[in-house]
């Protein structure tokens, strides 16, 4: 379902519509090829050792009885890293420090948490690597862990690093060493005056648990060293440019000698733009001049990888007798896991990001556990921080007897309203997606029966736009070719194509999307931020409107006339005295009349327009087990402008379902070890379809003006509203505010019982 929020509205002729994806025969057939399907002549296996300790100084490898073995051909280390001090490198979606990286991908003095990598091993087969890497004698000294982010800051608490120091504005705040690696403030108008004034007042304390991405697909990377001192990565990734640029610099390898081949990608959101095991594959291949393939198993995955950070966040919010928000407070504390780099920085412009709040201040600490570093997971902060707002919001409109949805849409924040860390929206809908709520089937049908309740929720993200390229081909045949660099992880193939034929006015199927590696087109940053339908898109359009340039000088000169006489519309050419020639009519005579026709584009966008979602959801609380059952749901979003409206939608339902899970079952378990006990989808609880109805979804189409077809970005918001909008139905239900995710079914039992 799809409502339209700006009058009158452009009408497209390909924009809007719905064709089959280019790549779906080879996705369906299993042609396409994954990270994990590259063979090569010659080809071995790496495995990679993992600390068995969550905080541990490492004091001797050694890797003789491995090397002994039969088939096994090289072993390498954290020394095998080049040091590179304190240099920051940029990912793409955030940047890190070189040194901190390289000791993440391999250990050098320190493990800083269970399952961080300490050597690889590559052999002639898996079995072997495997049993070769447990020869690896490593001695340890074990050293106390915290794994909590509120036990990390107090005094007594073990520092991970001796060379870490708090910061605030790039300049260290603390000559002490300590776990808060960074802190970030922000503030607008005079809050604490404003509270005063206030009618209602709540402040409530939340916790969020570490969650995974929750891809399928593993991550994996085979790399050929070659004679000439040239590197090929196949790996799945989401910005083969990143991959390019971090094995690079980790490495002291110019990136030109460096080509990285994307392949399909078997799920990411976020996590999978840092580096793991490309270095490791990449170092294993010079040392046994060998192609090497390293595939991470699951548990490597969840104790290797980057997951969403755990959190703790206090909220204070002031309403005056109307519910108009006057006053705020957030303090967000993030957990970066080993190294510095959590998304609190992304927290604390999200946390009030959906409201209009004249008087507020925001203050955000990251902070350094004994977990695997954070990673990036579909809008990295903003759903954390959504939780801990929309609940006391909640609990505001309850004391002032205003029907939450109502206050919302009386404090959306919308065109001229300046966010608490600085800019000011431009055209945005969360009004319209709140009105799509109220106005929709779901909203005006009443719910009925005990432990039911109803829940609304916002979320917000601001998108990022960053840098694509891209090159375009006419064909004699009247198809046209797109060469692009951005990962297709939801269809972006088809949505590039789409905006490239509906600017040349040609059909959607006479677009051939082609992704290319890193020597095949210009740089282009990572998939991620929900930015390559709108960027990438906007290089297409402009690479189009070049060959539409050239197409009439072609014309012009055919017809002997003047370039000024012809003008291109309709997917054709025409002329003066009614000359005219289609698209495919003009592509058959270039080559007879003059060179190829072809284009390129690379834009850098600095700023893009936000994205906004509400969500609405009916659950049933089993009080008897704790069990939250979802009844029916629906998801509101401004697309700007839906390219593909299936897409569109999918990301919608797609990001609901991820939130969902991170509402209700979603959590790392850690012992009093520093182990993690749930590593593998056995014990780690994603949502199935037994947990999920049918998503419903309305696409709220407000333009972004900054994009030539009014493009928002949509992947990242559909994620942050669910744990909000479940904790509100929750409190319905059963009169119990949550404020602690999952809200999983002992969690809510107990406080079922404890209230009697």
């Amino acid at each position: 379902m799809s409502i339209d929020s700006v009058s009158p509205k452009k009408k497209y002729k390909v924009i809007g519509t719905r064709p089959i994806r280019h790549d779906g025969a080879d996705k369906v057939t299993g042609r396409a090829k994954y990270g994990a399907d590259t063979r090569l002549t010659g080809m071995l296996h790496g495995v990679i050792l993992r600390s068995p300790h969550a905080h541990a100084c490492i004091k001797s490898i050694d890797a003789s009885a491995a090397l002994a073995m039969p088939g096994v051909h090289a072993v390498v280390t954290g020394k095998d890293i080049p040091d590179h001090g304190n240099k920051i490198v940029e990912l793409g979606e955030g940047a890190v420090n070189l040194r901190h990286l390289g000791s993440n991908v391999l250990a050098d003095d320190k493990v800083l948490y269970r399952g961080h990598a300490v050597a690889a091993v590559a052999a002639d087969s898996v079995d072997i690597a495997e049993e070769a890497a447990r020869k690896i004698v490593v001695e340890y000294e074990v050293l106390p862990h915290v794994t909590d982010v509120c036990r990390a800051m107090e005094p007594e608490a073990p520092v991970l690093h001796a060379d870490v120091f708090t910061q605030e504005m790039g300049a260290k705040i603390s000559d002490t060493a300590s776990n808060i690696a960074a802190r970030f403030y922000f503030e607008q108008g005079d809050a604490d005056a404003a509270f005063t004034k206030a009618e209602v007042v709540v402040e409530r304390e939340f916790r969020t648990a570490t969650v995974h991405q929750g891809y399928i697909e593993p991550h994996t990377a085979t790399a050929q060293w070659h004679m000439d001192g040239r590197v090929t990565i196949w790996t799945s990734t989401q910005g083969a440019f990143s991959v390019r640029q971090q094995v690079g610099a980790l490495l002291n390898i110019p990136q030109s000698l460096i080509k990285v081949v994307p392949m399909e990608i078997g799920g990411g959101f976020g996590g999978k733009i840092v580096v793991y095991e490309q270095p490791v594959a990449v170092l294993l291949a010079k040392k046994s001049g060998r192609p090497v393939k390293v595939t991470m198993n699951r548990a490597d995955v969840f104790q290797g990888t980057g997951p969403t950070p755990g959190s703790y966040i206090k909220v204070k919010l002031g309403a005056d007798k109307s519910g108009k928000l006057v006053a705020g407070k957030a303090h967000l504390a993030y957990e970066a896991g080993g190294y510095p780099g959590s998304p609190v920085a992304c927290g604390c412009m999200c946390i009030f990001a959906c409201y209009d709040i004249p008087n507020a201040q925001i203050e955000g600490l990251d902070v350094c556990v004994n977990k695997p570093r954070s990673a990036a997971y579909r809008a990295p902060g903003s759903t954390n921080a959504a939780f801990a707002m929309e609940q006391v919001l909640e609990e505001i409109a309850a004391k002032l007897g205003i029907c939450s949805l109502e206050m919302r849409l009386m404090n959306a924040a919308q065109e001229g309203t300046r966010r608490v860390d600085g800019p000011v929206y431009p055209v945005v809908g969360l009004v319209e997606c709140l009105q799509a709520l109220k106005n929709s089937d779901h909203w005006k049908t009443p719910l009925t029966g005990p432990h039911r309740g109803r829940g609304v929720g916002c979320g917000f993200w601001f998108n990022v736009g960053f840098k694509s390229s891209v090159t375009v081909s006419v064909n004699t045949d009247g198809k046209v070719t797109l060469v692009e660099g951005s990962t297709d992880i939801g269809g972006t193939r088809t949505s590039l194509a789409m905006q490239l034929a509906e600017t040349l006015g040609i059909q959607a199927e006479d677009v051939t999307p082609v992704i290319a590696d890193t020597d095949g087109v210009g740089y282009t940053d990572v998939t991620g931020g929900s930015r390559v339908t709108h960027t990438t898109g906007k290089a297409a359009h402009e690479a189009g409107l070049k060959i539409i340039d050239q197409l009439v000088d072609r014309a012009a000169a055919i017809w002997e006339v003047n370039t000024a006489q012809v003008r291109y519309e309709e997917g054709g050419v025409h002329g003066p005295g009614g000359k005219k020639m289609s698209f495919r009519e003009l592509a058959e005579k270039l080559h007879e009349t003059g060179e190829s026709i072809t284009a390129t584009a690379s834009v850098s966008i600095p700023q893009v327009g936000g994205a906004f979602a509400a969500h609405l959801v009916d659950v049933d609380v089993d009080p008897d087990t704790g069990k939250t059952q979802i009844l029916r749901y629906t998801a509101a979003q401004d697309a700007g402008t839906a390219i593909h409206p299936s897409y569109v939608e999918g990301q919608m339902q797609g990001g609901a379902v991820q939130g969902i899970g991170w509402a209700l079952n979603e959590e790392y378990f850690y012992d009093d070890q520093g182990t993690m006990r749930n590593s593998t989808y056995l014990d780690y609880r994603i949502p199935t379809c037994f947990d999920i109805p049918s998503i419903e979804t309305i696409i709220v189409e407000v333009p972004n003006p900054a994009h030539p077809y009014g493009v928002r970005g949509v992947g990242e918001a559909p994620i942050c509203p669910p744990p909000a909008a479940i904790g509100a139905a929750i409190a319905n239900a059963t009169g119990i505010r949550m404020t602690e995710l999952p809200m999983s079914p002992p969690k809510l039992l107990h406080e079922i019982l404890k209230r009697g």
